[in-house]
């Protein structure tokens, strides 16, 4: 068979839409999301959050307000019209013309807006957290510019402020973006409190319904997952709380697994590769066996 037969013989077998393909595709011929426009979202809140960092440094107010609003009027005109298409995506009941999906996306977006001094000041509790830490930081910005905490933080408190908007698509968009640069999987529907600090970081999970209070700190390979799954009477999962209740000034050590709505007292600490599934009390220690040396002669039992 030539080249260009095998080339159209399979163009016409992917042509054909699939059983499976047709169950999974929206009924809405609406534009999809476009990743890449919600990444320049990202990039320029972080510009408008860190204006010293991800943009050209301006001392002078005036120029910095006006640099500022520059990029907020991009923000918005890039983020109404990535809402509308995630609206009118998951075909939301509320905006079933194009018409209500950008009234609609105009209020959410103005709403995100007001909601930006928060998440900025959220985010400088994380960097001091961070800072705080890290013997290893030299200074606030370095921490700012080369830490994945800082850029997986960022990219979740945008996504879960959205979340909470009820915003679909968008925010989960926002945070695997963060999750595949760093290898922090956040999920937006989590609740992090303030001053939250994150070393190294590769690794980390934290499911859905998570809450997380104030002055907590993880390490690399933390798991805050889920232990088991509810059903209802015809078999179909449920969206009800599964994930740990972290209160505050918690540590957890490095490969620790968290599992289950539990909850994990203030003041305590985890050690790592510790796999728990029960409450822990305040001021608690939580600390694996110690490791048993056995000595062998000759090389027996190597």
């Amino acid at each position: 068979m030539k080249d260009n037969d095998i080339l159209l013989k399979n163009v016409t077998l992917l042509s054909k839409l699939a059983e499976q393909e047709v169950r999974m595709m929206p009924a809405t011929e609406a534009p999809l999301p476009s990743v890449e426009k919600v990444r320049q979202i990202v990039s320029l809140v972080k510009s408008i959050i860190f204006p010293d960092y991800f943009n050209k440094r301006q001392p002078d107010e005036t120029v910095r307000s006006y640099t500022i609003g520059v990029h907020m009027v991009e923000l918005v005109r890039l983020l109404v019209k990535q809402i509308a298409h995630g609206l009118q995506f998951c075909e939301c009941d509320a905006v079933d013309t194009k018409q209500k999906a950008y009234a609609e996306a105009e209020r959410l977006c103005s709403e995100f807006i007001n909601a930006l001094p928060e998440i900025k000041r959220m985010l400088y509790t994380d960097v001091q957290a961070m800072f705080d830490n890290d013997p290893a930081a030299p200074n606030y910005g370095e921490v700012i510019f080369c830490y994945p905490v800082v850029n997986a933080m960022t990219h979740y408190r945008i996504a879960h402020k959205l979340h909470e908007l009820k915003v679909p698509v968008i925010p989960r968009i926002i945070t695997e973006q963060a999750h595949s640069k760093t290898g922090i999987d956040i999920h937006p529907g989590a609740q992090i409190g303030e001053y939250f600090a994150i070393d190294h970081g590769t690794g980390v999970v934290i499911g859905e319904t998570c809450i997380i209070g104030n002055h907590v700190t993880l390490y690399q390979g933390v798991t805050l997952g889920a232990k088991s799954f509810k059903y209802d009477e015809q078999g179909n999962m449920l969206n009800v709380p599964r994930h740990p209740v972290i209160e505050d000034h918690v540590t957890i050590y490095s490969n620790a697994s968290i599992l289950g709505r539990i909850t994990i007292g203030h003041h305590s600490t985890i050690g790592g590769n510790i796999w728990l599934t029960h409450d822990v009390p305040p001021h608690s220690r939580i600390l694996q066996s110690k490791a048993v040396d056995v000595s062998f002669n000759g090389g027996l039992g190597i």
